[in-house]
């Protein structure tokens, strides 16, 4: 019904540049929050940034400065720029949203995208 699919990861070198993009689809009425949390390998899933509706931004200290999160509206999707990226970076990068549908459009709940895997190394 509802589908979050994430896009742009891949390998890429220390000091390097990637966009990830995770785009909403289905029967959705109403999106509010959205949001990237990454998962290392053998480590819990801890949040990377945040972005509301009106576009009040979050980010983990690990990662100010460095990553910048965006969002269109219009389009459902949330964006994240990751610059200066280092090899900790690396992990599965998911994102998630908080959001209505069209049949119970009072009633929010958080749905999550499938994954796509970061691997920052030379």
């Amino acid at each position: 019904q509802v589908q979050l699919v994430e896009s742009g990861g891949g390998l890429v070198q220390p000091g390097g540049s990637m966009r990830l993009s995770c785009a909403a689809s289905g029967s959705i009425f109403s999106i509010n929050g959205m949001g990237w949390y990454r998962q290392a390998p053998g480590k819990n899933r801890e949040l990377v940034s945040t972005i509301t509706s009106s576009g009040n931004t979050n980010y983990a200290d690990s990662v100010k400065g460095r990553f910048t999160i965006s969002r269109d509206n219009a389009k459902n999707t949330v964006y994240l720029q990751m610059n200066s990226l280092k090899p900790e970076d690396t992990g599965v990068y998911y994102c998630n949203a908080v959001l209505s549908v069209l049949s119970t459009p009072t009633t929010y709940k958080l749905y999550w995208g499938q994954g796509t895997q970061v691997t920052v190394s030379s």
